[in-house]
């Protein structure tokens, strides 16, 4: 897990992942980091506050979970859309439980295959 205090100039790929069950966070943060090795940095918050604060940073894709201390992610979604940057829901809640505004945003059901989440984030973070 990457504190936020000492991460800046570190790497060109930052990747946040916004999940309040540590288990499942090491999980995503494990599968990403095999995958991008150490040319990724990944930034692991848990409640709504801390995404809310890292959402201004230059960050390469997003994984979101719906559900966190504090409340609903889908401002922070709205936020890093509006940047353009990619971001998937990684969730446990439905589908039609995410506004109408973001019902493009990829949806990842849990319990997820940490292949797709691989597979979004190679995508999302490939050189255009």
């Amino acid at each position: 897990m990457v504190s936020l205090e000492g991460s800046a100039g570190m790497s060109d790929i930052r990747i946040l992942i916004v999940e309040d069950d540590p288990f499942i966070a090491m999980d995503i943060e494990a599968a990403v980091s095999e995958s991008l090795g150490d040319g990724a940095e990944t930034i692991i918050v848990e409640s709504l506050s801390r995404a809310q604060e890292v959402v201004s940073l230059p960050i390469a894709c997003a994984l979101l979970d719906i559900d966190v201390i504090g409340g609903k992610t889908f401002g922070v979604a709205a936020a890093l859309r509006a940047k353009g940057t990619p971001l998937a829901f990684v969730s446990g809640s439905a589908p039609g439980e995410v506004p109408s505004e973001l019902r493009d945003v990829r949806f990842v059901r849990k319990p997820f295959s940490t292949r797709e989440l691989v597979s979004f984030v190679n995508a999302a973070v490939a050189p255009r």
